[in-house]
């Protein structure tokens, strides 16, 4: 074996294993494969190829076994909010253009040397993962691999750009509000947001209003399969914890192709969505899942109390007074908005956010999980995100209707394509898990890719 790009997470694990290849022949074909093709993707936005052959040498030294994760040995690379020693950190952002070396390494980035994993570098981000779309001003926008003229969703949008291009069978992601779902639905690949309180390197609890989670992308349920047990592992330094959940795959699934956004918006997936729906609908159906419609209506004040959150976060982001002009309309927007939300307002929306969490969980309860389309239409074109902000936040809410309350939720989640729409764009859906259950829910959608693999 001589090439590491396009192999699946089990083939790298077992020439590995067998002695086949090296940790610095992956490392050293992944890098040659960036070199090329990379600068017409822009998956990535920092390499550090004598970083990481080091690295790369130092794990082979150490040997492999099948007793050693299945990422020891494999290549893959940061999302550019992680920092790590010894590389720049620029969070998507023109404010941290100039920005020096780091001296220390974030938990993301420490859990990667952990499981014996070789990062190359750092994958593009959405300025401070603030957007659903990765065209940041800083770096310009990342091309999808196989639709070049095609957004590749946000704001882990450069890992799953370099996840669909084959660099790295694995890309650690964050989600906040959909940012490993968004980007996995639009490149045709899988992502996993994980319970809130169950991942020790990205538990959301350290997050404002619990929303964003670290997690993972990777081009097939099976390989999610045996990279998610290695994000399970690490110390708990918190007093709350997901309680772990039933791992069998669920046996009864509701379906909804509701939001909680304002019925008034008429935010509907179009003919596209609706299908690869369908088919994930059917494919359950007719492998004896039980499948129901479930009844939900969620309080349309929601969109209030989510914005209200995300504004004092962007808020919340450190940047110089003489740095402001540099930031992206988008993050002025924000920013601006937050100006006018009291203490007391960024309360009470938190209280209520907990009381939808709270009120979906309920009527989330008759069924092991629940199916909702993925995104509400195939990734649009670069640059179709109005310049006007607010514009902007709306397009968004449009495009990914479905991912956000997932994170209020505090709700384990999984997407993956089920149908090429006629352009050949994958359409994909998303599974949606009781709190804890990512196991079982994870095995759920093996079982779909494995009756329902995308056609051709």
């Amino acid at each position: 074996m001589e090439e590491c790009s396009g192999r699946s997470l089990t083939q790298l694990h077992q020439a590995l294993v067998a002695g086949d290849v090296t940790s610095v022949e992956l490392t050293r074909s992944v890098l040659d494969d960036i070199s090329s093709r990379n600068p017409h993707i822009g998956a990535l936005v920092h390499v550090d190829s004598e970083y990481a052959l080091a690295r790369a040498e130092e794990i082979d030294r150490g040997g492999y076994s099948e007793d050693f994760s299945v990422l020891r040995g494999v290549p893959t690379a940061d999302k550019d909010l992680v920092r790590r020693v010894g590389m720049p950190t620029r969070y998507g952002s023109r404010t941290r253009l100039n920005r020096e070396p780091e001296g220390e390494s974030d938990d993301m980035a420490l859990w990667v040397d952990s499981v014996g994993a070789v990062s190359v570098g750092k994958t593009a981000t959405s300025e401070f993962g603030m957007a659903g779309y990765t065209e940041p001003l800083l770096g310009g926008p990342v091309s999808h691999p196989l639709h070049p003229t095609r957004q590749v969703g946000g704001s882990s949008g450069g890992a799953a750009a370099a996840v669909a291009a084959g660099f790295f069978a694995f890309a650690p992601g964050s989600d906040g509000g959909g940012s490993i779902r968004i980007p996995a639905l639009a490149c045709g690949i899988v992502g996993w947001k994980p319970s809130r309180g169950l991942i020790p390197a990205g538990s959301g609890l350290e997050s404002p209003g619990g929303l964003a989670v670290s997690g993972l992308l990777t081009r097939s349920v099976s390989d999610l399969s045996l990279a998610a047990p290695e994000l399970l592992r690490g110390e708990w330094e918190w007093a709350t914890r997901a309680t772990p959940g039933d791992d069998s795959p669920p046996t009864r699934v509701g379906v909804t192709t509701r939001s909680p956004w304002p019925s008034s918006w008429g935010i509907a997936p179009d003919e596209d969505s609706r299908a690869a729906f369908g088919r994930a609908r059917e494919a359950f159906e007719s492998s004896g899942v039980d499948v129901v419609e479930i009844e939900w209506e969620p309080d349309e004040s929601y969109h209030e109390h989510f914005l209200t959150v995300w504004a004092v976060t962007a808020a919340a982001i450190d940047v110089e007074p003489d740095q402001e002009h540099l930031l992206e309309p988008l993050t002025l927007y924000l920013r601006k908005k937050a100006e006018n939300i009291s203490g007391v307002d960024f309360s009470r929306a938190l209280v209520r956010l907990k009381e939808f969490e709270r009120a979906t969980i309920r009527a989330f309860s008759g069924v092991d999980a629940v199916l909702t389309p993925g995104l509400a239409t195939a990734p649009p074109k670069v640059g179709f995100f109005d310049t006007d902000p607010e514009v902007n936040f709306r397009q968004q809410i449009e495009f990914t209707p479905w991912t956000s309350f997932v994170n209020v939720s505090g709700l384990p989640a999984v997407v993956q394509p089920v149908w090429k729409n006629s352009e050949g764009i994958q359409m994909g859906v998303q599974l949606i898990g009781r709190p804890g259950t990512d196991v079982g829910l994870i095995e759920l959608a093996r079982a779909l890719e494995r009756t329902l693999r995308p056609s051709d």
